[in-house]
């Protein structure tokens, strides 16, 4: 097992009962390079306190690392009879050990003969029904246990129970309208787990005596109240596949030792045997179940938003309805897609117009803007989607308004590689300078040596200006006072110069037409048809002008 390994605890169990995620912790497992964009495989363990969770996933443990990191042969795995057991935290006595959700910080990876490749996840949860939890925290890290792994273990003692069952209809409501949403069941893979089994000879140990007892509590049967029913008929609605496994008690040296810290050599070869057979079947490569959500694969990046938008449904005082649940997963889903047409707009956006691109006109930019947005929304119309059209609509509309925010930002760093309009800032200053220095000479002239004094000093202030512009462009510091520089540049560009030129501008063409009209009529031109092309001319000349 690596050294560093460890486990993390990723849902917190905070004051009034209540849970908060440890987003940093979650991101820098999951984000990882190597992680980020395979397929996860979450294994996860829940059930009552003190049953022996965390010391079972430690056996997982031992079986991954041999298999998936150290390649060894299947019957080695067990290890050394003499070798404690570690990993997940766990210790014998009545009290809980285990709070929130633990994820086990190493990732698994592992690629199919196909080329699929998996990142398989190992999660611990918080006992259920001790004295410290209400039912809502017990229902609360039941049901993320269960929305969140593609496996969900329900780790049980002695015997499946009534109160079991009426404990899991209450985890697994949240699965019943997401049923009826999309017609699919919400949740993958159940596995009771029976621990200390003590009737062999009814049902044997193992998966098919497990098979056997399944049967006869799942059962539907005419003569059962119609709530009896009622509650088998939703906890086979909830899960694509229901399976029992049954396993003998580990000996007295585990149950009353309190030096015990899990030595194959004090645990009893019929436990060790069940071992063998558990966990090969829940996690040996050609049993691995990668998680889905409405049929689609889930990807570790993926994971993580679906944690985030389960933890937010839980931060009100009352348990939520079924219906938040549906609401949660649909938003997940739709966030994601959302994530996946945001990347394409963006990867196509830098391929026109990025960091090493030339300057792109304005129209050509525009028309390729929405070019690129119109094949990132069919991404996102393509993907399948929970929640259904109406739901997605809105999700849509603030896709479109991002893509739209992005494209101000694009456009902004295409308009900074404009050389004329990165010279405006320098050549307002400069223009300013030139003009006063006019001013002043012809104020000096006339006498006027107040004036001639303020405009020297407007001069002297534009070239301070201009010299403090080029030292913050050449130097890159005080980049703040640069933008404050630039933005009042456009602003007696646009509100002084601007009009001022344009005026000017009018005047000498409007001059123009007047004398070419004046030449025309009074016979300059050599033929009647010349004369009235210049009168034409003249007069489309004026139409322009008035409509700049």
């Amino acid at each position: 097992m690596a050294e560093t390994a460890k486990p993390v605890q990723v849902v917190e169990t905070g004051e009034e009962h209540s849970f908060t995620l440890n987003e940093d912790a979650l991101t820098e497992i999951l984000l990882q390079e190597n992680v980020r964009d395979r397929t996860v495989v979450v294994i996860s363990v829940a059930g009552a306190f003190r049953k022996g969770k965390s010391f079972l996933l430690d056996f997982f443990l031992r079986y991954m690392y041999s298999k998936y990191v150290h390649n060894k042969s299947a019957s080695e795995w067990l290890g050394d009879e003499n070798e404690p057991l570690t990993g997940f935290s766990w210790r014998g006595g009545s009290e809980r050990d285990t709070t929130g959700i633990l994820m086990w910080s190493d990732i698994f990876l592992h690629e199919t003969p196909s080329g699929e490749k998996y990142a398989i996840i190992l999660m611990d949860t918080q006992g259920a029904f001790d004295s410290q939890s209400t039912v809502r925290d017990c229902a609360t890290v039941f049901a993320l246990s269960t929305m969140l792994s593609s496996v969900q273990i329900y780790n049980l003692s002695q015997n499946i129970q009534e109160d079991d069952l009426q404990h899991l209809q209450l985890f697994t409501e949240y699965g019943r309208l997401a049923l009826a949403d999309s017609g699919k069941k919400p949740f993958q893979r159940l596995q009771f787990l029976v621990r200390d089994w003590s009737f062999p000879y009814e049902a044997e140990y193992g998966a098919s005596g497990g098979d056997v007892i399944l049967k006869r509590r799942l059962e539907v049967q005419d003569k059962q109240h119609p709530e009896l029913q009622s509650l088998r008929r939703h906890i086979t609605s909830c899960f694509t596949e229901i399976a029992c496994f049954l396993m003998p008690h580990p000996g007295l040296t585990v149950a009353t030792n309190q030096k015990f810290d899990g030595r194959l050599a004090d645990i009893t070869p019929e436990f060790k045997q069940s071992l063998k057979e558990l966990v090969p079947m829940l996690l040996s490569p050609a049993n691995l179940i990668p998680k889905e959500i409405n049929g689609q694969k889930v990807k570790a990046r993926d994971l993580v938003q679906y944690f985030k938008s389960y933890m937010a449904i839980y931060k009100g005082n009352e348990l939520p309805e079924p219906k938040s649940m549906l609401v949660a997963t649909a938003e997940a889903n739709n966030l994601t897609a959302v994530a996946a047409a945001k990347d394409i707009y963006t990867q196509l956006m830098e391929d026109v117009c990025g960091g090493n691109k030339p300057y792109l006109n304005t129209a050509h930019l525009d028309s390729e803007h929405n070019r690129i947005k119109e094949k990132a929304l069919h991404q996102f119309s393509s993907k399948r989607k929970m929640g259904g059209e109406e739901f997605s609509e809105k999700y849509r509309e603030r896709l479109e308004q991002d893509l739209d925010d992005s494209y101000v930002t694009f456009k902004a760093h295409n308009e900074s590689k404009n050389i004329f309009k990165a010279a405006r800032t320098p050549a307002v200053y400069f223009a300013i300078a030139v003009v006063m220095y006019i001013f002043s000479g012809i104020f000096g002239l006339v006498g006027l040596y107040t004036f001639a004094n303020f405009a020297n000093l407007i001069m002297g202030i534009a070239l301070l200006t201009l010299a403090t512009w080029a030292y913050i462009r050449y130097s890159g510091e005080l980049s703040d006072f640069g933008v404050r520089l630039d933005e009042i540049a456009n602003l007696l560009w646009e509100n002084i110069m601007k009009p001022v030129y344009q005026s000017c501008m009018e005047k000498g063409i409007q001059h123009v037409a007047t004398h070419a009209t004046e030449y025309a009529i009074s016979g300059g031109a050599s033929s009647p048809s010349s004369r009235s092309n210049a009168a034409a001319g003249s007069r489309q000349l004026n139409g322009k002008v008035k409509r700049s």
